[in-house]
């Protein structure tokens, strides 16, 4: 029996170590991947695509691997991301097909799905916003709840705001203010809480008019404080101030460049140059700060540079682009590398 208990040990480990080590393969270079495509001068550079925590570099330790080999493994992949924030080396990706939100560490090698207190799902978290002291605040439409994800954090707390929420998706932090900005699709308007979650104000109705939404869903707030908020079902974006004056809008129902037939996220870059998710196309567009279109990139498709039906956008500092490539369960990192316009 002795024996048996050590050969039984002895090819866990075997099975253990075997599994640590690289699999062959065979290296293929690719050429940089590059948008417009020369003569042009590039603009976005394609920087890596991840999945899972692997794809970032992030390995499973000894004893997880035992635990795997026993107990079978806990897939920890991306499944329907639709918001992603990187809060220096965390990465962190609002997953309602995990339900739950992934946090990816690649300073410190670790990775968790967090969900609310006692391992209760995030039903529906759909946005994502990033606080001035590393928290994230999530938004969950189903759960009318927006919770907060505090720095190394093992689950998402419950905000207390002050309105009621009917279906939060879009969510934005402006550090300068301190203000937390919440749009409600079902109620058409946008709430703007302080930073004690105290309402402040909230502005927009449905409608049609400049200011007035139908339906709206994301929203991305720029260093300057200007608020870009996607108008779904008016088929465009528009900007306001932090008080909710209307300042401007672009965009259309069409099926030409320029077009926002089905928008989704948005967010600008250090020279103000406006990026927007359209799932319908499977691209992003790019258009200047007042609205004048020019570039396009993407397409549908699962190579790289390629996306099926993205969702939310995140920029970074560096000018690091992050898309949720929802329906190839991914998360796209592309990069600025042009100048102001």
């Amino acid at each position: 029996m002795a024996a048996c208990a050590r050969a039984a040990a002895a090819l866990i480990v075997w099975h253990v170590l075997s599994g640590c080590a690289p699999p062959v393969q065979t290296v293929q270079s690719q050429a940089p991947l590059i948008w417009p495509a020369a003569p042009d001068a590039p603009r976005i550079a394609f920087v890596k695509a991840f999945s899972r925590p692997e794809d970032l570099g992030i390995s499973r330790g000894f004893l997880q691997r035992v635990a795997d080999l026993l107990f079978g493994r806990d897939e920890s992949h991306l499944v329907r991301p639709m918001a992603v924030v990187a809060v220096g080396n965390v990465l962190y990706v609002a997953d309602p097909g995990a339900k739950g939100v992934h946090r990816f560490d690649q300073k410190e090698g670790g990775y968790a799905l967090i969900r609310a207190a006692g391992g209760a799902p995030l039903v529906s978290p759909v946005g994502l916003a990033l606080g001035d002291a590393g928290e994230v605040y999530v938004s969950d439409s189903a759960l009318a709840t927006v919770f907060v994800i505090r720095p190394g954090a093992k689950e998402a707390l419950p905000l207390a705001l002050g309105a009621r929420l009917g279906q939060p998706t879009g969510i934005a932090f402006d550090a300068a203010s301190g203000r937390l900005f919440v749009v409600d699709t079902k109620m058409h308007r946008v709430h703007v809480f302080k930073r004690d979650g105290a309402l402040e104000s909230s502005f927009g109705e449905r409608g049609t008019a400049a200011g007035e939404f139908n339906y709206p869903t994301f929203i991305w707030c720029t260093r300057e404080g200007r608020l870009y908020v996607t108008d779904s079902l008016n088929f465009r974006i528009q900007s306001f101030d932090q008080s909710g004056r209307f300042l401007a809008k672009f965009g259309g129902l069409g099926d030409g460049t320029g077009d926002l037939p089905r928008q989704k996220g948005v967010a600008t870059d250090r020279y103000g140059h406006i990026y927007v998710v359209d799932s319908l196309f499977h691209a992003i567009q790019i258009f200047d700060g007042s609205g004048r279109f020019l570039l396009s990139l993407g397409g549908m498709g699962r190579e790289r540079g390629e996306f099926w039906l993205p969702t939310g956008l995140f920029i970074g500092e560096d000018d690091r682009i992050y898309v949720a490539d929802s329906y190839n369960q991914r998360v796209q990192v592309l990069r600025y590398i042009g100048g102001p316009t």
